[in-house]
Order: structure tokens, then C-alpha cells, then sequence
């Protein structure tokens, strides 16, 4: 059955900077087949077209004169191969849901990527990443419908071309696929990843010496909530910029002129820098700009105070990627999607 279009929908509950925006059509979608039915429609072929899951990657500057289509599709379902466990999961289960699910039946893996908003179509997009790993390290496959025909395609790893925030989806094939269900290759023997960030010291603190993927995914819970705002109470779509990956050649003037900077190693002759760091080295961390700003705890994240408009949250952003250019002469770019 086709789904309900409305028209002139608000937007501002679908996306987590509570951007006040319409849509001028709006359709729910909770199966493949209901997809496939609206992408038959003459609707689509005639209106511009936006996907949304949990729009915790989006900017709207302005009303989006098109269909929004929310991907509403639930479900998980589990195949176990000797000690490999498949975990397959609609496109609109929330992402911490699928990783409380998969850390409560002692499925290892995503442990580390707790409390990241959104939701799972959107984890290969993005490949979704934090505190040393990144979706790619769990991937399998994922079904996804090509928006031109209707046709079910399954995607491999080596179809998605993974980079950091960077797949195919975001790239060759962006407006091409509307990814329906994602598979994760989890493991039931762990194999954890504490040495990113504050993990191994808070697990320390915590006096867990010998810390289960509950222990992880509770220690990496409680750093987010201490260094993020909730959605919930205050607008914003977490970490606003990535990370920059530069050349050694070029990290070497940023150490002279700042021998603290925050850096890790990103491959031969790579040096990742936090985004975060720079920022705050600007003088922006907790900054008010009219009605908005950044986060208290984390210049990596701008916020909402209420009333913002995307546009004067885009400008403010333009303000400290000009600002860090100046003083680092790197130019950080937007992990966030504007529209």
C-alpha cells in the first residue's frame, strides 16, 4: 500500500537541531515494499527528494521544497556461524537500541559506538565512528532500493568504499540508493578496543580490571553524557566537524606553533588532529552567539539555545572554520549535512 503524503509537514521533531523547517511533502515508510510502492509513485519522479532517519546529521538553513521521506522500517534478526554472530537491523531501529540489543545478548563489537544518535540506515553512509572504531570494522552487507527503478540491491563491504565519515552513499552513489537494512559481522568473543580516549582511565577509576563489552558500552555512555548535550533538552547533531587528517609535512608547523595540539597517527605519513581541540584553541568552547553557539564541554558541537535558525547556526559555523584557518591554517570541514 502506498503511504500517506502530507503536506506541509514540520520538521523541527525530525531533526536534532529542532531546526524550525517545513516540508512541503512528508511520508512515513515502514517496510521495503511500501518504499518500493512510493517510489513508483509520479510524486517521486516529479519532487526533489530527502531520506531522514533519527536527522541527527542534518542542518536545515530552509524549508525543504520537496518529499521527506522518514525511514520508519524496524526489526532485528540474528544468525549465528560458530563464534561469528550476523546481526541484521531495519534502517529505522534507533542505533544505541541495536547496540544495547547486541551488548545484552553478548554480541561484541559495537560496544564503543554507545549513545550515538541517529540511526542504523544511516551507519554506512556516514561510517559512523568513535573511540577507535568506525563502522567499517563491523559491516557485512546492506540491502538498499535504487530510487530510479525500485530494485533491491545487496551491498558488500568491498561495494561501500569505506573512508573516514566517507562511503560510496555519500559520494557516486548519493541520491542514488535508499539503504532499507544493514548487517553487522559481531563476534561472541571480544576482542575490546579500551585504548581510545578516556575508556581505559575510567575503567581504572571504576576499579574494572578485567571489564566486559557492558563495562565498555557503560564507561563510553557516561563519557558522551559528560562531554555532549541531549538532543532532547538542548538542538544539536553532536559533532559538527571531522576530525582533519593532514600530511606529517604539513602537521609539522601546527606542533611548532602549538606543541599541545591533540593528534593520533592515521597511516603512513597521516596525523588525525582533534577538531575539538583547535576549536576550543580559538576561544570558542562555550561560546553564546545570539542563538546559538557551542556546547559547554565540547566546542566540537554547536548548539541550539532556542529559536536558532539553521542559517544563523551555519554562519556561526563558517565563523570558526574561518577562525581556525587563520590561526592553524587548516580549513576543518563539516560533518554535518546542510541542506
Amino acid at each position: 500500500m502506498i503511504p500517506l503524503i502530507k503536506e506541509n509537514q514540520s520538521l523541527k521533531s525530525s531533526n536534532t537541531f529542532a531546526i524550525d523547517v517545513n516540508a512541503r511533502y512528508f511520508a512515513e515508510i515502514h517496510s521495503t515494499a511500501e518504499l518500493q510502492e512510493l517510489l513508483g509513485t509520479e510524486q517521486i519522479r516529479t519532487e526533489a527528494l530527502l531520506i531522514v532517519g533519527g536527522g541527527s546529521n542534518i542542518l536545515f538553513t530552509k524549508d525543504f521544497d520537496g518529499l521527506v521521506v522518514k525511514m520508519k522500517i524496524e526489526g532485528i534478526t540474528v544468525t549465528a556461524q560458530g563464534d561469528a554472530v550476523f546481526v541484521t537491523a531495519g534502517a529505522g531501529v534507533k542505533w544505541h537500541d541495536l547496540v544495547m540489543y547486541c551488548v545484552d545478548n553478548g554480541y561484541a563489537g559495537l560496544e564503543n559506538l554507545s549513545l550515538i544518535p541517529g540511526t542504523v540506515g544511516a551507519s554506512p553512509i556516514q561510517n559512523i565512528g568513535a573511540y577507535g572504531v568506525e563502522l567499517k570494522d563491523v559491516f557485512y552487507s546492506c540491502e538498499a532500493v535504487e530510487i530510479a527503478t525500485g530494485t533491491l540491491r545487496n551491498f558488500n563491504y568491498a561495494d561501500c568504499g569505506f573512508g573516514y565519515r566517507e562511503s560510496v552513499f555519500k559520494n557516486e552513489y548519493k541520491g542514488r540508493y535508499i539503504i532499507t537494512s544493514v548487517c553487522y559481522q559481531l563476534s561472541k568473543t571480544p576482542n575490546l578496543n579500551i585504548q581510545y580516549g578516556a575508556i581505559a582511565a575510567e575503567l581504572q577509576n571504576r576499579h574494572i580490571e578485567q571489564p566486559s563489552i557492558a563495562d565498555v558500552s557503560a564507561v563510553v555512555a557516561d563519557i558522551r553524557v559528560s562531554k555532549l548535550p541531549d538532543p532532547s533538552t538542548i538542538g544539536n547533531a553532536g559533532s559538527f566537524f571531522k576530525n582533519p587528517v593532514i600530511d606529517e609535512t604539513d602537521f609539522a608547523p601546527v606542533l611548532a606553533a602549538a606543541p599541545d595540539v591533540v593528534h593520533y597517527p592515521a597511516g603512513p605519513g597521516k596525523v588525525k588532529l582533534a577538531a575539538g581541540w583547535l576549536i576550543e584553541a580559538c576561544g570558542f568552547k562555550g561560546m553564546v552567539s545570539g542563538h546559538t553557539g557551542t556546547w559547554k564541554n565540547q566546542a566540537l558541537v554547536l548548539v541550539n539555545h532556542g529559536g536558532a535558525t539553521g542559517a544563523e547556526v551555519y554562519n556561526f559555523s563558517e565563523r570558526i572554520i574561518e577562525t581556525v584557518h587563520t590561526r592553524f591554517g587548516i580549513r576543518l570541514e563539516r560533518e554535518v549535512n546542510i541542506l
